[in-house]
C-alpha cells in the first residue's frame, strides 16, 4: 500500500473541522421519520405495525426489532436517533444503511476532496509525489481520492463522531434540529430537478389568431354569414384570390363563418381542381 498516512490524517482533521456541518446534515436527514409507518420482521416476513414510528415513540416503544439492525447499535434507548437508525424502512433496509450511504458517504467523500484541494496548495511537494505513487494526474481529485481509499477508513469515523452526539438523543428533538436545514435541501433539490428538464416546447401557435385566418375572414367579408354550401365555389376562389395556399384552407376553414357542409364543399372543390 502507498505511504499516503500524512494525507489520510489530513482527511480526519478536515472531517473534525466539518463536524459541525456533519451534524446538521445528520439532523436534517431524520426530519420526517417519525411520520413514517413503522415495519419490523418477524419470523422473517416484514410487516406493517400499523402506525407511524412517532407514534411508537409516544408509547415509550421500541422502534428497531430483535430480527433487524445492526450489532453496532443495539441496546438503543426507545425513541432515539439510534433507536431509529436500527429500525427497517418499508422496503426492510435497515435506516443506517440509508444514513450511510445518502448523508455519511457523500460528506466524507467531499470532505476528502476538500483535503486534496488544501493539500495541492499548502504541500505541493509532497502532493507531486503522492499523484505519482497514485499513477493519478490531479485533475480529477475525486479519482485521486479513491485510489488513495482515504475515504473508506473515514466513514467510520464519521458514523462514531455522530453517534457521539446524537445516538441517545430523541429523535423528535433531532428532526427539530434539522428542519431548517432540511428545507435547504429541499428547495435545492427542486431546483436541481428544474435545471434537469428538458426546455418547455413553444406553444403551437393558435390558428384562428394566425395571419391566413385574418386574411379568409377578409376575403369572405362581402358574403352573407353563415355562408352555406352552394356558395362553396365563391369562398374558394375569394381565398385563393386572397393568397391564402391551398395546403393552408384544411387549417384556415374551421376558423371562419361558414354553415355546416361549406368547408367540406369547398375542400371537395379544390380537390376537383387540382
Amino acid at each position: 500500500m502507498f505511504d499516503v498516512d500524512w494525507m489520510g490524517r489530513l482527511a480526519r482533521e478536515v472531517l473534525r473541522e466539518r463536524l459541525p456541518a456533519l451534524i446538521a446534515e445528520a439532523c436534517a436527514w431524520s426530519v420526517g421519520l417519525s411520520d413514517r409507518p413503522h415495519h419490523e420482521r418477524r419470523r422473517g416476513r416484514l410487516r406493517a405495525t400499523g402506525g407511524t414510528n412517532g407514534d411508537r415513540i409516544a408509547r415509550g416503544q421500541a422502534l428497531s426489532g430483535e430480527e433487524d439492525g445492526r450489532l453496532d447499535l443495539g441496546d438503543a434507548q426507545p425513541g432515539s436517533f439510534r433507536d431509529v437508525l436500527n429500525a427497517v424502512d418499508a422496503d426492510g433496509v435497515v435506516y443506517a444503511d440509508r444514513f450511510d450511504r445518502e448523508v455519511i458517504e457523500p460528506f466524507v467523500l467531499a470532505t476528502c476532496v476538500l483535503a486534496a484541494e488544501r493539500a495541492r496548495v499548502a504541500r505541493r511537494a509532497e502532493w507531486a509525489e503522492l499523484l505519482d505513487d497514485l499513477g493519478e494526474d490531479g485533475r480529477d481529485l475525486v479519482g485521486v481520492v479513491r485510489a488513495g481509499e482515504w475515504e473508506v477508513s473515514l466513514r467510520t469515523e464519521a458514523e462514531h463522531l455522530v453517534l457521539a452526539a446524537l445516538a441517545d438523543v430523541p429523535l423528535l428533538e433531532v428532526e427539530a434540529e434539522g428542519l431548517p436545514l432540511s428545507l435547504v435541501r429541499a428547495a435545492e433539490a427542486m431546483t436541481r430537478e428544474a435545471a434537469a428538464l428538458p426546455p418547455a416546447a413553444p406553444p403551437e401557435e393558435d390558428p384562428a389568431a394566425s395571419g391566413a385566418v385574418f386574411l379568409a375572414r377578409a376575403a369572405l367579408a362581402g358574403l352573407a354569414e353563415p355562408v352555406p354550401p352552394a356558395q362553396a365555389d365563391r369562398v374558394l376562389t375569394a381565398l385563393l384570390a386572397e393568397g391564402i395556399e391551398p395546403e393552408e384552407l384544411p387549417a384556415v376553414l374551421p376558423h371562419l363563418p361558414l354553415a355546416p357542409g361549406t368547408a367540406d364543399a369547398v375542400l371537395t372543390l379544390l380537390d376537383a381542381g387540382r
